[in-house]
């Protein structure tokens, strides 16, 4: 595996949850792995991000207002057959099943671990690399 940088998209309404995302995966959550990041506080900020940017992973807040994390990562599957890997950080454990419906691929819980975010992280950056990867 290289040192590649991988781009993170951070999103919630909320600058300190975004904050805490970012120190909560670092600028480098894996010894192999760099991470720059990329923020937006709406909905429409997430989309033309993903449209105009290579977007490696989607750190979602599922707790933001008015579009939720969950709903915003179903409606990014929907849209794009591209879409990157999606992690949404949920306030109750319990709402891992609506997230599943949701089709995300990874779910942490408030407050953030940095141990578990790193690992989660490092984890949907190295899938997705190695999908791309496989389809090139």
């Amino acid at each position: 595996m290289t040192d590649r940088l991988y781009t993170v998209l951070l999103y919630s309404d909320d600058p300190q949850v975004r904050d805490r995302m970012r120190l909560a995966v670092g600028t480098r959550p894996a010894s192999d792995l760099r991470v720059e990041f990329v923020e937006a506080s709406s909905y429409d900020e997430v989309v033309r991000l993903v449209d105009d940017y290579e977007i490696d992973l989607l750190l979602l807040d599922g707790e933001a207002t008015p579009a939720g994390g969950i709903g915003l990562a179903r409606q990014i599957k929907d849209d794009r057959a591209d879409a990157p890997p999606t992690c949404v950080v949920i306030a109750r454990a319990a709402d891992r099943w609506l997230a599943a419906y949701a089709e995300v691929d990874a779910t942490l819980v408030h407050p953030l671990d940095p141990v578990t975010t790193g690992q989660t992280v490092a984890g949907l950056l190295r899938a997705h690399a190695g999908e791309a990867t496989a389809s090139a």
